[in-house]
Formats: structure tokens, sequence, C-alpha cells
């Protein structure tokens, strides 16, 4: 990683490199990083290059991942000088800073301009959608911190968050700004690059549950989506993208032919609940996320996840559960419910259910016969876990 100058912007907890401020006097280069094989053949057709240099560009972008121009030796050297000529650079987001959890979870400041937004590393337990009580005990061996069989990376799709979930650290940034598709796909080929995974070796998972809407920001994620499938070689199905309930995301994402699973941020068990907690709900209420939902033609075996933020004392009741098993049988869609334990964070007035508490609620899903699970927080120590995203720089930094 190569070592840069941070300052912190205090207004908005950003580090911004002073490198960057330094580039702003050179001339604006173009970002090569994000860029598909189509986009890149006709930027080599352009400059007068035979088309068969993009595969080979793109091959080094996303499965050499580079990140400097003089690195793909496949092309020649007199190509590399026309496009740096040209204005043309890598360009892919890097990691500024890192934190380790003692649960071996990893969350990272990704540089994106002279801006920053978080990415989380997960190995061997899953904190998202898929996370079963398997991965529990793998991730709680000692050697957690240290190898890993799987993994899950979390990703951000804009920086900061205009939903406003009143449990959510990352509402208190606001909306900053949309990332572009090299931004979010350069987010996960960052981290693999980081931990050297060779994708055909090891199983990664990638949740969409990182800062920002991703519905609100629908084009670019598909984007990042068909760049992390088509070039980076991570399939479908290893992905899954949670929404607060953005209604018309939902019903243009069932469209798509090829697309991540769904999860939906339900977090209460009723409109009255859902509308205090979470403001979306006053445009989308429950009875319309779940007609568009039902507008999607699910794959066998492809559940929803149904996420179930548990806050004590205002969710996590016993008459609750019995509300929620109501929900998901009037829903008539085939779903699964994981249930997370509210994590703390500074300026939230909210309380976290007590184990018992979460544990009862399982059950009482469980009876009714809807496939539930409890998701066991990641990173809660570096402000990694659920709902802790807020470019927090406290925390055990890792050395570059």
């Amino acid at each position: 990683m190569t070592e840069s100058t941070y300052k912190s912007d205090a207004t908005a907890g950003t580090l911004i490199s002073l490198d960057g401020y330094a580039a702003e006097a050179s001339p604006i280069r173009q970002q090569l990083f994000g860029l598909d094989s189509a986009a890149l053949t006709a930027l080599f057709q352009e400059l007068g290059e035979r088309p068969y240099r993009a595969k080979q560009l793109a091959d080094a972008l996303y499965r050499q991942r580079v990140t400097h121009l003089d690195q793909v030796t496949t092309l020649p050297q007199s190509l590399r000088d026309k496009l740096t000529a040209a204005g043309w650079e890598v360009g892919r987001p890097h990691i500024a800073e890192s934190f380790r959890s003692i649960d071996g979870t990893e969350r990272y400041l990704i540089q994106t301009g002279i801006q920053t937004v978080e990415t989380v590393w997960m190995p061997e337990g899953d904190d998202g959608a898929e996370f079963s009580e398997e991965n529990s005990t793998e991730a709680s061996s000692p050697d957690a911190t240290s190898s890993w069989r799987r993994a899950t990376i979390c990703v951000s799709s804009q920086i900061g968050c205009a939903v406003n979930c009143q449990f959510c650290l990352t509402a208190k940034l606001g909306l900053q700004r949309n990332l572009t598709p090299g931004e979010i796909a350069g987010q996960v080929v960052a981290v693999l690059d980081r931990h050297r995974v060779e994708l055909n070796k090891s199983r990664v998972n990638l949740v969409f549950m990182g800062m920002g809407e991703p519905f609100l920001n629908y084009d670019n994620f598909m984007a990042a989506v068909r760049l992390l499938m088509d070039e980076v070689g991570i399939a479908a199905p290893r992905m899954t993208v949670s929404t607060s309930g953005i209604v018309p995301g939902i019903l243009r994402f069932a469209q798509e032919k090829i697309r991540p699973k769904l999860a939906i941020s339900l977090n209460a068990p009723n409109d009255e609940v859902r509308e205090a907690i979470m403001p979306v709900n006053r445009k989308w209420n429950i009875a319309a996320v779940l007609d568009a939902v039902r507008t999607i033609p699910f794959r066998p075996r492809e559940r929803v996840t149904f996420e179930y933020v548990m806050l004590g004392g205002i969710t996590d009741q016993p008459e609750h559960a019995a509300e929620v098993i109501r929900l998901v049988r009037r829903a008539n869609l085939p779903a699964m419910v994981n249930l997370i334990a509210w994590n703390p964070g500074p300026g939230i007035a909210f309380n976290s259910p007590t184990a018992e508490s979460v544990a009862a609620f399982q059950q009482q899903l469980l009876a009714a016969g809807i496939q539930t699970y409890i998701r066991r927080p990641r990173g809660r120590d570096i402000y990694a876990a659920c709902g802790q995203l807020k470019r927090t720089t406290e925390g055990a930094a890792l050395a570059s």
C-alpha cells in the first residue's frame, strides 16, 4: 500500500489526502478502472489500437489487480505511454486506513477522490444475509484472525446515506454523494488484493450493506455488479443487496436477467413502529414493499431475506414476534428472517436487546415454521458492525 499523508476534516470525519490537493494542480486524469471490456474496446479503437488490447487491459485491471499502468506488462511500453499522454490512469480506489477487530474483522477507509468510504472484510463468519449457526463456531475459533476458508466483503454504494434510519450511525453523515461503478467495484478489488484472494480457490461473498442505499444509486450499483461478475469473476449468487424498501428500485431489480439476491431491511413488525424508526416507510409502507418484492421471479431455492434489527423494548417483545409471523405468512414469499441485535453507537438513544429476548424471538419464529437466523455481530469494537459505519477513526489501526 502506498503511503500518503492525510489530514482530518473535523466536520465530516473524512480523511483527506493531501496528495490529492497537490494533484489538483495537474491535468485531470481519467480512470480506466470502472470501464468494462466494451468501453475499453471503444477506447482502444479511438486510439487506433487493436481491439484485443482491451481484453489484455481488462484482465490486468480486474484479474491481476494492477494499480499503475507500468504494471500492465502485456501492453507495450509505447501503448502505456500513449494512454498516459491521453490523460488515463488506473485510478482504482485504495485503502487509506485499516482497523482490525478482536474477532478478525477488518474495517477499511477506502480513498475515493478526496473522500473516504467504508468497506468491511469478515473472514469465516458472514455478517450478511447468508449467516447461519454453522459459521458461528468457525468464526470463534482461535485461528479466525489469521486464516480463513470463506469470507464476506461488505460494500458501500454511497458516501453517507439519505434514508435516515434512526438507529444507524451512517445516517448521521447524511448523503454526501453517489459512488461510481468503479468506486463500488474498486472497494471489492482493493480488499481482494489486500488478502491475495484467488477466487477460483476461495469462497467470497459480497453484501451491499455498507454505507448508503443501493437502490437510490441504482444505475451505478448495477453497473458495478456487472463489472464484478463479468470482469472480476464473482458470480451473482455470491452477492446480496439490501434495500430499505425503495419500491421503484425493487421493481427495476425484478426486471434484471442476472442479479444478486435481495434482502429487505424490515426492522419493525408494523407500519407505525417502522415509520418512527425508518422515515422511508412514510413513502413506501410495508405492504407496498411486499407487493414490489412479489414481482421478482425468484430462482429455484432462492429466498428473500427480511433483516430485522432488534431494538430493546421497541421491536424485541413476544407480541412483536407474533406480528412478524403474521406479516411473513401474509407476504407469501420464499423468505427467511435475519435477526440483528442493535449495535450501539454514540448519540443514538436506543438499547440493545438481551440475549434471552433475541433467542426467544428466534424460537417463536422457528416454531411457526419460519427459517430464522441470529446474525452474530462482527467488528463491534472497531465500529464495523451493521449500522456502525461512519468513517470513525477510533480503533486499532493496522500497519500499511
